[in-house]
C-alpha cells in the first residue's frame, strides 16, 4: 500500500493537514507499541480513521489519483492470496496454509482501509489473470509456481514503497507510521522466499533478499519487477569494489546489500501483466 504518496499529496494539496491531525500525532507516535496489543492487519484502520478525521467522510479528490493505485495494487495480492487459500490442495496444511492466510488477511485489511477512505471515489476490482496470459497456468495447481509468483508480488509491493520513501523525510510523524507498514510487507516477501528455500528443488538456494536483476526462478515475463537490482553503485560508490572479508565483494553480495525503488508507473505496468483489458 503506497501511504508515503497518499500522506506527501494530502499535505501538498491541504498545506493545513498535519495541523488538523496534530491532536492525533501521539497516537501514531505510540504505533511502536501496536505491536502487542493490535495486529499489523489493524493498523490501516487506525489510520482509515485519522483521514475521516482529519477530513470529514471522504480525502479531497486530488488524493483518489493516489488512493486508486494503491488500492489497485492490493486488490491484486489481497485476491491472488484469497483464490489461493481456497484452492484445496495446493497449499500444504499446517505452517505453510497459516502463514498464507495471515498474509491474506493483511492484504485484505488494506483494501478494506482504502476503499473506506476513499468510498464512492473507489475504483472497482479489475478481472485478474494470474496466469498472465498463460505463462503461469499452473500457479493455482502447482505449490511451487504458486510460491514463486507469490514472491514477485511480494518484492513489487517492497519496491513501490521504496519509490516514495524520499517524498516524506520532512513528516517524521506519518513517515515512522508508513515504515511501520512497510517493513511488515518487507517481512511478506521475505517469509515467501524462505518458504520456496524450504521447498528444496529449484529453489534450493532461494536468499531471504533479492539478488541481480532477476532471481525468480520464473523466467523472462517477471524481469520489471526486478528492473535495476543489479545495479552495484551507491551514491557514486561501486560496491563491488569496495574491500570484503576476502577480498573484493561479490557482485551478488552488492546488489543483495540495497535494494532500488520502483516508480509509480513501472508498479502500475507490472500490475496491467495480470489484469484483464477490455
Amino acid at each position: 500500500m503506497n501511504l508515503f504518496q497518499i500522506f506527501d499529496t494530502i499535505t501538498t494539496v491541504e498545506p493545513e493537514f498535519n495541523e488538523r491531525i496534530s491532536p492525533r500525532r501521539e497516537a501514531i507516535r505510540n504505533m511502536m507499541s501496536f505491536g502487542k496489543k493490535v495486529g499489523i492487519a489493524a493498523i490501516p484502520f487506525v489510520l482509515s480513521d485519522l483521514l475521516k478525521k482529519a477530513y470529514g467522510q471522504t480525502a479531497p479528490k486530488d488524493v483518489t489519483g493516489v488512493l486508486n493505485y494503491a488500492l489497485t495494487l492490493e486488490y491484486l495480492e489481497a485476491e491472488f492470496y484469497t483464490l489461493a487459500a481456497e484452492k484445496s490442495g495446493l497449499i500444504p496444511s499446517g505452517r505453510p496454509l497459516q502463514a498464507i492466510k495471515t498474509i491474506r488477511d493483511h492484504e485484505v485489511a488494506h483494501v478494506n482501509f482504502l476503499k473506506e477512505v476513499l468510498g464512492n471515489a473507489a475504483v472497482p476490482k479489475p478481472t485478474f489473470d494470474f496466469t498472465a496470459g498463460g505463462t503461469f497456468d499452473s500457479v493455482f495447481s502447482d505449490y511451487d509456481t504458486f510460491l514463486a509468483l507469490a514472491q514477485a508480488f511480494e518484492d513489487t509491493g517492497v519496491r513501490a514503497y521504496k519509490g516514495q520513501a524520499g517524498i516524506l523525510k520532512g513528516n517524521q510523524v506519518v513517515l515512522t507510521a508508513a515504515l511501520q507498514i512497510h517493513s511488515a510487507e518487507a517481512r511478506h516477501a521475505s517469509h515467501i522466499r524462505q518458504m520456496r528455500r524450504a521447498r528444496g528443488g529449484a529453489a534450493e538456494n532461494q536468499k531471504p533478499w533479492i539478488t541481480g536483476a532477476n532471481d525468480s526462478g520464473i523466467g523472462s515475463v517477471v524481469d520489471p519487477i526486478y528492473a535495476g537490482e543489479d545495479n552495484k553503485v551507491q551514491a557514486g560508490v561501486d560496491i563491488s569494489m569496495l574491500p570484503g572479508i576476502s577480498g573484493r565483494i561479490s557482485d551478488n553480495a552488492a546488489t543483495q546489500s540495497f535494494d532500488e525503488p520502483l516508480t509509480a508507473d513501472s508498479v502500475l505496468d507490472i500490475a496491467g501483466l495480470f489484469i484483464v483489458h477490455d
